[in-house]
């Protein structure tokens, strides 16, 4: 039997069975769950997978990638996410390591930074990776063996499956969708309900799996509940419920981890800064350009004086790294903040820095008195009002969603909204927000709140 005779023998054996393609090509064993959805994948047009985090998704993926353009002649492969650091930082990366693996499919196959080809067709055999940010990424793909890879799918815009839809005509059109169900709407959202007869479906729960560390699990449920959506979407794999008295819905926040926004070249660079001193709370620092943050900068244990120095250097690093001439730093002037505003300016006055040093005061006035009881609810408000509105790019931290989408609200006997306070946040959640709060600092007197906002919130029970 000639060499092409076994690779059209070899093809064959798994074109309808992912799973002992993974097995003997790839060399390893999937996990139950894989297992199953290799085979949904086999025997079905359309797979869509939920579940918590780290249980090996990305894997999934990447096996499908590797069977498809190993069993098809002539297939394309087109891959998508909603940003490029999923796409190009992590499902990319992950093909490579698996076509590395194999001396069968390395020698078939090259690896590209955003292609790879069959090296004797390259241009009509390949795998091709798309970020979900407009919908003619994913236009102009028609061809028998087609598969559409959608990773992080609740993050995809509709208009993006619109257009993938429109490429799903001939018999062997398949497309996958892996995520962790953020998001209550959407094309995801509705391949588990509404589209479900069209879907091979699964739900993978991290304590399903041996790849999730028990201790992650544990960690998350007893600090925000079992029923929390943190719990829901990063655990289980459910999607949220949405708490009638919670401020930001986790759904909004992952859509902001999700979102990748331009840069605004012109906007001034600026630094929330919540302090703690000693103890298990965090001082976290978070800069920020126009809507996009920058990163989150962590510290425990140490005192105002080293706090100062470490957040110096930042800014003066930061200021260089982006060519900005001036830059805002918002401290929590309250208790131990107070040290740090007074000793940071002196170091700013020392150094000649052209930086601006702003106390804040979580209970101050609000500049809309009527519907906010203080100055930090207002400003909380204002962080939810650009999450809807989708000019906020935050990183992934898991801490900061959660932070984020379990502070409640209520209305006090004078019908204004009042954030639920710190203390009693930590001792409902057994820990501080200071992740949120310093975003919320980055954000702070960065624009009007609707007043629509408070009418919205308007449902909630009153204070005490």
């Amino acid at each position: 039997m000639s060499s092409i005779e076994e690779m059209a023998a070899a093809m064959k054996q798994y074109v309808d069975d992912p799973v002992p393609f993974v097995r003997n090509v790839l060399d390893v064993s999937p996990d139950d769950w894989q297992v199953d959805a290799l085979r949904g994948l086999g025997s079905n047009a359309r797979v869509s997978i939920r579940s918590g985090h780290g249980v090996g998704k990305t894997a999934l993926e990447a096996w499908a990638v590797c069977w498809f353009l190993f069993t098809r002649p002539y297939p394309k492969i087109p891959c998508t996410a909603p940003t490029q650091q999923q796409l190009f930082d992590i499902l990319w990366p992950e093909i490579s390591k698996w076509l590395k693996r194999s001396p069968l499919l390395n020698d078939l196959f090259e690896w590209q930074k955003t292609k790879i080809t069959n090296k004797c067709f390259p241009e009509r055999w390949f795998a091709t990776a798309r970020t979900a940010s407009k919908s003619e990424n994913m236009a102009g793909f028609h061809e028998e063996h087609l598969l559409f890879i959608c990773d992080e799918a609740s993050g995809i815009d509709d208009s993006i499956y619109e257009t993938i839809e429109g490429a799903l005509t001939t018999e062997d059109a398949k497309l996958l969708l892996c995520g962790n169900p953020t998001k209550n709407s959407g094309v995801f959202k509705r391949s588990f309900f509404e589209d479900r007869e069209l879907y091979y479906t699964a739900k993978v729960s991290c304590m399903d799996t041996h790849r999730v560390a028990d201790q992650y699990s544990q960690r998350l449920i007893k600090q925000y509940g079992l029923d929390s959506d943190v719990v829901r979407v990063r655990v289980l794999g459910e999607f949220p419920k949405a708490e009638p008295d919670g401020l930001i819905p986790l759904e909004l926040v992952e859509a902001a981890m999700m979102r990748e926004l331009p840069d605004d070249h012109d906007a001034m660079l600026e630094i929330g800064a919540d302090i703690a001193r000693f103890g298990d709370d965090e001082t976290i620092f978070v800069p920020r350009i126009a809507g996009k943050v920058l990163g989150m900068f962590h510290y425990t244990k140490q005192d105002t004086m080293t706090t100062v120095g470490k957040l110096v250097g930042i800014v003066t690093g930061m200021m260089a790294d982006y060519s900005k001439p001036y830059a805002t730093i918002k401290v929590d002037d309250d208790g131990v903040g107070g040290g740090v505003t007074d000793r940071l300016r002196e170091v700013i006055m020392e150094k000649g820095l052209n930086v601006e040093v702003v106390a804040c005061h979580n209970g101050g006035s609000p500049e809309d008195k009527e519907h906010y009881a203080n100055w930090v609810t207002e400003q909380w408000c204002g962080i939810r009002q650009r999450l809807s509105d989708g000019d906020l790019q935050l990183p992934q931290d898991d801490e900061l969603a959660a932070q984020l989408s379990t502070r409640k609200y209520l209305l006090n006997s004078r019908d204004q909204i009042i954030l639920e306070d710190k203390k009693t946040y930590k001792k409902r959640i057994h820990r501080s927000p200071d992740r949120a709060d310093a975003l919320v600092l980055a954000f702070a007197g960065s624009g009007e709140v609707d007043f629509g906002l408070a009418a919205a919130l308007g449902g909630a029970k009153l204070y005490g």
